[in-house]
């Protein structure tokens, strides 16, 4: 573990946000990337590959990618926003299939109810790829 200054009451001082703004932004733009910067190649490579594995497979199944709007409950809205942020989360593999018109009507169907959450699940796993890059490059984890 990185050796951190302690200030008189005790607490440990915070990174600069310099040493973890650039990896984890590239982080969420390409999943991965902040791996890359980081110098851990290996990792880079793994999540690069599952993330987007997982996205293509919700494409492939045509699942639903959530908009943000408003249902007729509040278990709907925060189902619609919280789906919509974790679809974000993939970073331009998100923002590709929707520059690219990908958008699929929510059908019935257990293929398509996968696909959607595949397509979740891409961007959550890359929130924990961008947790881990800023672990890394914040020096408390190798």
């Amino acid at each position: 573990m990185a050796a951190q200054t302690q200030t008189a009451t005790g607490a440990q001082d915070s990174p600069p946000i310099t040493a973890w703004l650039l990896p984890v932004a590239a982080a969420w733009l390409i999943p991965g990337a902040g791996h890359f910067m980081l110098k851990k190649q290996g990792r880079g490579i793994l999540i690069f590959f599952s993330v987007a594995l997982m996205f293509l497979f919700g494409l492939f199944m045509r699942g639903t990618m959530f908009t943000p709007e408003k249902g007729a409950d509040y278990l709907t809205t925060l189902i619609n926003y919280g789906g919509f942020a974790c679809d974000m989360a993939s970073g331009s593999l998100y923002m590709l299939a929707a520059m690219f018109g990908y958008a699929e009507p929510d059908a019935a169907g257990a293929v398509h109810d996968y696909g959607t959450k595949f397509l979740v699940s891409a961007g959550l796993l890359n929130i924990l790829a961008m947790v881990d890059t800023w672990e890394i490059a914040t020096g408390q984890k190798d």
